[in-house]
């Protein structure tokens, strides 16, 4: 059978990650900068407007698009969790990252371009795709409400990707809390998990059983009865695959503590979900979270700056593209 791992439609909004640092201490920012060879400020120098013109590139796309920040922190998980932070998910072509059905509904490649384009003329052959994305995946936070954090920058951007490493690589929305754990932590991660606001029907059929008249009925306990009506009726039987729900419809424009909310209503939208409520070795810290929104940031950026450091190339690793959507040369 097919996985059914967690995707966005291009309709999706903005929460991103689920639980941050879960079972590790807190770390000082410049420690995991130094271990992972990224540096702050490292275009200080070399093109010192580099992140204002992320910035104002996402914040343009944004207003345009409100959706545009939760595809970017999408794009950025997508981008980690497979190579490291090298932006070989960018690379367009057959049997890239970017070709494999979980992929199809990435988005906000637009603005990374753009950006792109906007820093060669500036500063060319200097910045990243990898560093841009990462960049501008923070800044999308910041943007829906979220904390204002900084990031070590100096990533390389990888000349390697390959479909065959999506799969192994991405949570799949059925997953125990041991399999995401076991996930998590071959990235050097606690329990992180993704948040997505909006996901296809075929996502979570599996907490539904349709009889021999095409009607569904929950078979999921931990799914709250109405919530799981409500879901039955924008995703009934037969319904096409490209249909989409929203994961968190309380707050989905905004950065908040909702999504926790949600887990204690029973309103989680997939297992995977339901699971972090219903396990003891997530309980406490998802109620916390719902308690907490400065609990939650504070976490968030704990986790974010260890997501956005996973398997990064440094020095003399990898190359900086002229193009993000294809390898120099």
């Amino acid at each position: 059978m097919e996985p059914k791992l967690l995707i966005f439609s291009p309709s999706a909004l903005l929460h991103i990650l689920l639980i941050l640092t879960l079972f590790t201490s807190p770390f000082q920012l410049g420690v995991l900068a130094a271990s992972s060879g990224l540096l702050f400020d490292f275009y200080a120098a070399s093109c010192p407007t580099a992140e204002a013109m992320v910035k104002n590139t996402l914040r343009s796309a944004s207003t345009d698009d409100p959706t545009i920040p939760a595809k970017l922190l999408r794009l950025l998980f997508h981008d980690c969790m497979v190579e490291g932070c090298d932006g070989s998910v960018l690379l367009e072509g057959n049997e890239t990252e970017r070709s494999d059905p979980a992929n199809a509904s990435l988005g906000g490649f637009s603005v990374v371009e753009s950006a792109k384009g906007l820093l060669e003329l500036f500063c060319p052959e200097t910045v990243s795709c990898a560093d841009i994305l990462a960049l501008a995946a923070r800044d999308a936070v910041e943007f829906a409400g979220g904390p204002s954090i900084q990031i070590p920058t100096g990533r390389r951007d990888g000349r390697v990707s390959s479909v065959s490493n999506v799969r192994p690589n991405i949570v799949d929305t059925s997953f125990t809390m041991d399999e995401m754990l076991e996930l998590f932590s071959s990235k050097g991660l606690s329990l992180e998990d993704l948040v997505t606001l909006s996901a296809h029907c075929s996502s979570f059929s599996d907490r539904f059983q349709e009889d021999s008249k095409g009607n569904l009925t929950p078979i999921d306990a931990s799914l709250d009865r109405i919530y799981a009506n409500e879901l039955i009726k924008q995703c009934p039987a037969g319904v096409d695959k490209s249909i989409t729900v929203n994961n968190d419809p309380e707050t989905s424009l905004l950065f908040d503590n909702q999504y926790y909310r949600n887990l204690i209503s029973h309103k989680g939208l997939f297992q995977s979900d339901s699971v972090l409520f219903s396990d003891g070795r997530t309980k406490a810290k998802v109620e916390e979270f719902s308690d907490s929104q400065y609990m939650f940031f504070e976490k968030w950026t704990e986790s974010f700056l260890k997501l956005s450091s996973v398997g990064v190339k440094t020095g003399d690793e990898g190359e900086v593209r002229t193009s993000c959507r294809a390898i120099n040369g």
